[in-house]
């Protein structure tokens, strides 16, 4: 059953095909200033429309993967309008750090083989530090409509999530890697825990871990 909100003006529910596109636009407006992402995307000297061309790219291989894959993806609506997206996998898929092959090279050819090879390591580097639990789910990616921030509609969704983890029985709960400081604030304030600071590409980060209550 997809997580539902009591309030008449937002639900929580699992996205259709027909969602997609307007999630890949509030994923790539969220993410066009990530840290990270600009470090990995630009590593080799892009320039700003090639920058925001693999930026695209590789967030729709990404959300073709989670579809694919039967991977949680979660909106939050008002009215009929899509506010705000949450993409989680769980550990125990198919769905690798390698993802699937057809990512793989349809992400190397819009990408770049460099930028594919260090998204993978980033990836590994996390799932080998969350070994100590047999079984957990990755929130990969959340946003928030511009327009629409600092109303409370990222911890809407942190709630919705937690509906989804607490009705897992498998899953230990729920880890995500951050390295902004306001998303680092909304995951502490919202139950999760530092487990451990991590540097990719020479940029810091925090991977938080909520434990299933």
């Amino acid at each position: 059953m997809a997580p539902t909100s009591t309030d008449e003006a937002l639900k929580a529910i699992y996205l259709t095909a027909e969602d997609l596109n307007i999630a890949a636009s509030l994923l790539y407006q969220a993410y066009h200033d990530d840290p990270l992402l600009m470090k990995i995307l630009k590593s080799d000297k892009s320039t700003a429309s090639s920058y925001e061309k693999k930026l695209r790219a590789l967030i729709r291989e990404e959300l073709n993967s989670f579809w694919q894959g039967h991977q949680p993806l979660i909106g939050l609506f008002k009215g009929e309008s899509l506010k705000a997206v949450a993409c989680v996998f769980k550990s125990d898929t198919q769905m690798k750090a390698q993802r699937y092959w057809h990512w793989r090279l349809k992400l190397m050819l819009s990408a770049g083989y460099l930028t594919t090879q260090q998204l993978i390591e980033k990836e590994s580097a996390i799932r080998e530090e969350l070994n100590e639990y047999s079984t957990y789910h990755f929130l990969a990616f959340i946003a928030v409509a511009p327009g629409m921030q600092k109303q409370g509609l990222g911890r809407y969704l942190l709630r919705a999530l937690d509906d989804l983890i607490e009705n897992d029985n498998e899953t230990a709960g729920l880890a995500v890697y951050v390295t902004r400081d306001d998303l680092h604030n909304l995951f502490i304030t919202s139950g999760f825990k530092c487990l451990k600071a991590l540097a990719f590409s020479n940029v810091q980060g925090s991977l938080l871990f909520k434990t299933k209550i």
